[in-house]
């Protein structure tokens, strides 16, 4: 896959995540959310 096809798969996930998410603030929390899961499978 070229790196122009790798580029818009990420974004188009970027743009699906932020959508599920109302606000900025809505999108702090999801990402809080995530490093607090990575931080329990980690210990």
């Amino acid at each position: 896959m070229n790196v122009k096809h790798y580029v818009w798969g990420v974004l188009l996930i970027v743009l699906l995540a932020m959508s599920g998410c109302n606000t900025l603030e809505g999108a702090g929390q999801d990402v809080e959310k995530a490093g607090e899961k990575i931080e329990e499978a980690a210990d």
